[in-house]
């Protein structure tokens, strides 16, 4: 039996055991990797426990999310990398009620940040080498590039390295979503492109620089400034390719 026809035949049921299975998997990794932070690099309790919280919220979405989409035949390896991207990504989320202290600039955050970058590696590359493509893994895979965007530009503004403009590196994203509700033509899809994913590395490298603890607040203003200036050309090459597919369909 190959491969695919062994996905094939894989009902419904057991697609959605492997689903729960993961999301507990990662989240009891959650937890305990939220303790360590807790013991040794001194994050307190409620720090933890809000990444935990907000990632039982993003497991039970991600799970009437996967079951409702057809074209994912099974959970995989590779969404359960980007599941665990995204518990690393909640805890980092609750350093956020630190409220520019610590660890709201620390190696330790840092670290955890540094993980969950190099992870965006792995889920894609696991998806091709394994056959497990497909758009709903696509969609989880940008939704928690975004939020990991998001949350690291709040992370800078907060701990008071950049002035309020670097929240538009987090939220320009969600801002051409809602564009798209506006101006349906904004949500057509865009060809793969090499530029939009080395634009997105480059976006969460230079907010991870800017929360190093050894950077200035000249630095990171400069570096934030140049990554807001890649994101904002990206997004217009974007809207510029889409506002003429309709011409391009009529030649």
């Amino acid at each position: 039996m190959t491969y695919l026809s062994a996905v094939a035949r894989q009902t419904p049921g057991s697609k959605q055991g492997e689903t729960f299975a993961s999301i507990l998997m990662i989240a009891a990794l959650t937890a305990v990797l939220g303790g360590v932070l807790a013991h040794h690099a001194g994050w307190q309790g409620r720090y933890v426990l809000a990444g935990w919280l907000g990632y039982a919220v993003l497991g039970c979405i991600v799970a009437i999310t996967s079951s409702l989409r057809p074209d994912c035949a099974r959970f995989g390896l590779a969404n359960q990398v980007t599941l665990l991207r995204a518990g690393l990504v909640c805890l980092a989320g609750g350093a956020l009620l630190a409220s520019g202290q610590a660890p709201g600039i620390s190696w330790s955050l840092a670290g955890l940040i540094a993980v969950a970058l190099g992870l965006d590696a792995v889920d894609g590359w696991l998806a091709r080498r394994l056959r497990l493509v497909s758009a709903f893994g696509a969609r989880f895979d940008v939704e928690i590039d975004a939020l990991l965007l998001l949350i690291l530009a709040l992370l800078v503004w907060q701990a008071g390295r950049v002035d309020a403009w670097v929240l538009a590196i987090g939220l320009l994203r969600y801002g051409f979503v809602l564009a798209g509700w506006i101006r349906p033509w904004l949500r057509a899809p865009l060809p793969p492109s090499r530029r939009r994913k080395a634009i997105c590395v480059q976006q969460g490298v230079t907010l991870l620089i800017c929360l190093l603890p050894p950077v200035s607040a000249t630095l990171a203003g400069a570096a934030a400034a140049l990554a807001l200036s890649s994101l904002v050309l990206s997004f217009a090459l974007d809207v510029h390719w889409l506002a003429r597919a309709p011409l391009r369909d009529h030649i």
